[in-house]
């Protein structure tokens, strides 16, 4: 299948795992020149190369050729294989920059995949765990995958610089995915939230909580932030905190934010009530924002609707992120999918800010190792 499609080609590092993923994806090669090549120190780092050997983990058959310097990188992708995996994610990203890979590969495997990565489950880079688990796998489940076997535990928790957290996701087969219409995201009717805190007195996540509510009592009653201490082993190896908020909507639409401790050893000293408040209204931000979809979860939301049948399907976002419009870019090199963006004025309701309603026809992809039984 891969070796008639031609190849694309690319330069720089930018949005790299959005090339391999769309790339396994597609069947399609993809060849990076130019990693960094003026920097003083070239090349791919730590964290790429440690997803492309997971990449190279759950495929079969998939090529991988990287220069002297790491600076040009040839990706020929195998078949999505899946199974049970273990992998080390390199500390310097977090775990959530691993698993947002993940969701878009597990629904096509041959087996289900099973996996437990091992790294850091928060940090302030890239979307935590908590906050994947609470909004990308209710998204998942609107496009039908979904089943007992469709979980994301966190095992132990580990905070930059040292890591030693550990995760399980395990995600069924899919052969097609349902169209979806997500255009009325509903009013907020619930806040939920997971203040933790590891290595650091039990004391801080109470006192994170205390500072939240105190910001979004305002708004509506029903709010539960559960706290999270979690002890010896499984708190991984270097002490910190932090909270994750969930707004969830009358339909089913959920909306997030999450802040983090600074590392130990880097920058100055947080305190926990200030990253209470500045938690909450990063939430109230994302709020205003609004659409059906968060802003950490655009990108997925447009390939699990590019990937569906062959039917029409609409999702109503908030602003873009340059991400996603990047990410729109390369699902036309990819799969030759156009989508139709129509701008929606707030108007008079405050509503929050513009909207944007994406639609597109799905290309009918289908898993093509996922046997009938």
């Amino acid at each position: 299948m891969a070796t008639q499609a031609h190849s694309l080609s690319y330069a720089g590092c930018n949005f790299l795992r959005q090339r391999l993923v769309l790339s396994t994806l597609s069947g399609r090669p993809v060849k990076i020149r130019r990693i960094r090549a003026r920097d003083d120190n070239p090349g791919l780092r730590d964290f790429e190369a440690s997803l492309i050997r997971l990449l190279d983990k759950i495929t079969n058959g998939s090529r991988i050729e990287i220069n002297q310097t790491g600076t040009t990188l040839y990706y020929q992708p195998g078949l999505l294989y899946g199974g049970s995996v273990e992998h080390d994610c390199s500390v310097l990203r977090g775990i959530g920059y691993y698993l947002e890979a993940l969701l878009c590969l597990a629904p096509f495997m041959k087996h289900p995949l099973k996996i437990v990565l091992r790294g850091v489950t928060n940090d302030q880079v890239d979307p935590s765990v908590d906050v994947l688990k609470a909004t990308a796998l209710p998204l998942l489940k609107q496009f039908g995958i979904d089943g007992e076997s469709f979980e994301l535990k966190i095992l132990r928790r580990g905070m930059p610089p040292g890591g030693g957290g550990e995760v399980l996701f395990s995600c069924p087969v899919r052969k097609v995915l349902k169209p979806v219409q997500l255009t009325d995201p509903g009013k907020i009717k619930r806040i939920r939230g997971m203040a933790y805190s590891v290595r650091v007195s039990p004391q801080m996540a109470n006192r994170i909580v205390d500072s939240a509510r105190s910001i979004l009592n305002k708004f509506i009653p029903d709010i539960y932030i559960y706290t999270d201490h979690m002890k010896g082993v499984s708190s991984g190896k270097s002490p910190g905190f932090g909270l994750s908020l969930v707004a969830e909507t009358t339909n089913g639409t959920f909306l997030s934010a999450e802040l983090a401790s600074n590392p130990q050893g880097q920058g100055a000293a947080v305190l926990p009530e200030d990253l209470g408040r500045n938690c909450a209204k990063l939430l109230l931000e994302e709020i205003y924002r609004g659409g059906c979809v968060d802003s950490t979860n655009q990108s997925l939301v447009l390939l699990l609707m590019t990937l569906g049948q062959q039917d029409v399907s609409k999702v109503l976002l908030g602003p873009l992120s340059p991400y996603t419009i990047e990410f729109l870019r390369h699902l036309k090199s990819f799969f030759q999918v156009m989508f139709k963006v129509e701008t929606k004025p707030c108007g008079e309701e405050l509503k929050g800010g513009d909207k944007v309603l994406m639609t597109c026809v799905g290309i009918g992809f289908s898993n093509l190792s996922k046997t009938l039984k």
